[in-house]
């Protein structure tokens, strides 16, 4: 029998359908019906079979679907449940009617108990009910994506800083309007925002205090001055006087000795001579300027002293400078610490961490023992001078920083570079403006004065009144050659210090060999012969370990660059 081609099955969406029905009526797959008599009956039996072939295929073809629609919908559930930030859907009366997995354990509430619980109830104080109520009327009203920053309830009642990003979406099935919004917990970003603030506090009090100790010696001294001008005249009457009083000078209290040093006195460094002044010069023609300046010259010399006087003396004292020192820092972790890092950019990295370069930005970083930087490091650190740009360790995003670069070394870089140590363009343009400081042999005037000062400041310190300083010790003290500079200075005042009896400084060791001018060289050989012999040992000991509590320079009591600046003096090299 044929089927009418007028009939309604003969749409254009159902004719493919009605003909793989016509073709399984026609193979049999439609059924047996017994043979009709009239003619009309049977074409309406072999319609209704072509009916009921297409409503099978329709019902396969919905329940492939609906298990198509069931895939989707669990997929999108797995993505809305594991999400790295919290969802919440609220409706108008601000109660919450969907929450996701990631949302209900940042607030340490299960899922149940947060459906239809208000949102506001989640609010920690007033000012943050306040926050959201205004942020929620900008939602409702159709403003657009709207953020803000509020505190929750945190677990155990501890309090979440968040930010919200929420819109208004609405429901057109039952004409309510919801609001979608993302809970990111910005905890880590609020405590670097809060140890940021309170070191540039620190820093602030620094300055303040620094500040009203120099307008004391400022005070006092113009005191001293209006007393010697109402003296003036009658020392100039006493002559004879006059002269004993200026041999006594180098014996008197040594607190009278200090008022009258601060005249020499740049910043935190003393000193008056020729050779100490021309650096004071050139930290006062490059400090105003943003300039790379490089600081050279031997361990114990003041670099740092000198680094800070030139930020303090430049238009970024009033933002951070952060030191850095290149022998202090694990070569598998500088660059992290220089450039920062990503979460998870290697094993161990637990969070997100700043870099030394984003802390100083706006402001100045300090170098310390440039030459002992890696190689692989010296190619970004030329970035950064170059472009003032830089990546995070483990992120491709590039950040830009405005900071002054200040480096300093004990090394002399010219052999470095022919060594094959240290970049030739690096060290162009970190050589902007060089510093060369010089050691203490060469300031011999400023002993006098630095005594003064240390002696004063390990008096105040230790609780001694040692008021006097002999004519022969410090002409001793003038006579060495100070290998360690003024760091060894200060160590040995502190030692003798703590070693002398009543009001005069005496000082016990390594200078009794220097009194004798004409065996001065041989014994300086023969220390320098010991010295080399005992860091050898200790070396060895040690299994030739520099740094950390079990390292050679915790033992023999000295800075690891300058146990290694001695290393390289005596050619000590780990076989």
């Amino acid at each position: 029998m044929e089927i009418d081609k007028g009939s309604p099955q003969q749409t254009a969406a159902g004719e493919p359908r009605h003909q793989q029905a016509e073709q399984l009526r026609s193979s049999g797959g439609g059924g047996g019906h017994p043979a009709r008599t009239e003619p009309e009956k049977q074409r309406l039996l072999h319609e209704l079979e072509v009916h009921q072939i297409e409503l099978e295929m329709q019902n396969a073809e919905l329940h492939n679907a609906r298990e198509q629609l069931e895939l989707s919908r669990n997929r999108y559930a797995e993505l809305y449940d594991f999400a790295p930030v919290g969802y919440f859907t609220i409706d108008a009366r601000g109660l919450i009617r969907e929450v996701n997995l990631a949302g209900a354990q940042l607030l340490g509430i299960e899922r149940r108990l947060l459906v239809k619980m208000s949102f506001v109830d989640l609010l920690i104080n007033a000012a943050s009910r306040e926050v959201f109520s205004r942020h929620r009327d900008a939602v409702s009203h159709n403003q657009g994506m709207q953020k803000c920053e509020i505190d929750l309830k945190g677990k155990d009642g501890t309090t979440l800083p968040v930010q919200l990003h929420s819109i208004m979406v609405g429901n057109i099935g039952d004409r309510v309007d919801y609001i979608h919004t993302t809970v990111v917990d910005v905890s880590d970003r609020r405590r670097a925002e809060d140890a940021l603030q309170k070191a540039y506090g620190q820093l602030e009090q620094m300055v303040e205090k620094r500040t009203q100790a120099l307008v004391r010696a400022n005070e006092q001294l113009l005191q001293e001055i209006e007393e010697h001008k109402a003296t003036e005249a009658s020392l100039r009457k006493a002559n004879a006087e006059i002269k004993m009083l200026s041999d006594r000078l180098q014996e008197e209290n040594i607190n009278i000795q200090q008022e009258i040093s601060r005249g020499y006195d740049f910043g935190d460094i003393i000193g008056k001579s020729d050779a100490i002044s021309y650096v004071f010069f050139r930290v006062e023609q490059v400090a105003p300027q943003d300039a790379t300046v490089l600081l050279l010259g031997e361990t114990g010399t003041g670099k740092g002293l000198i680094a800070r006087a030139i930020h303090s003396r430049s238009a970024r004292k009033d933002r951070p400078m952060i030191t850095v020192n290149c022998t202090a820092l694990p070569e598998n972790l500088i660059e992290s610490e220089l450039f920062g890092r990503e979460k998870g950019a290697f094993t161990g990295a637990n969070a997100q961490q700043m870099g030394r370069f984003e802390l100083a930005n706006g402001g100045t970083i300090f170098l310390d023992e440039i030459g002992e930087m890696p190689l692989s490091l010296q190619c970004k650190l030329l970035r950064v001078i170059q472009d003032g740009e830089f990546e995070r360790l483990g992120s491709p995003h590039t950040i830009k920083v405005n900071v002054r670069i200040i480096a300093a070394s004990n090394r002399k870089l010219e052999e470095e570079i022919r060594a094959g140590r240290f970049r030739e363009d690096l060290f162009y343009r970190l050589s902007v403006f060089p510093i060369t400081i010089p050691p203490l042999r060469q300031r011999q005037d400023d002993i006098p004065i630095l005594v003064q000062y240390f002696v004063a400041k390990y008096n105040k310190k230790i609780g001694k009144e040692i008021g006097t300083v002999s004519q022969e010790t410090m002409n001793a003290l003038q006579e060495y050659q100070w290998p360690g500079n003024v760091r060894e200075l200060e160590n040995v005042i502190e030692r003798a210090i703590i070693t002398s009896h009543g009001s005069e400084l005496q000082v016990l060791d390594r200078f009794d060999t220097f009194r004798n001018p004409g065996g001065a060289q041989h014994e300086t050989h023969v220390l320098a012969d010991l010295e080399r012999d005992h860091i050898l040992k200790v070396l060895q000991e040690t299994g030739w370990r520099i740094e950390g509590k079990k390292g050679a320079a915790i033992i023999l009591g000295l800075n690891p660059s300058t146990l290694r600046a001695r290393m390289r003096k005596y050619n000590l090299q780990r076989p």
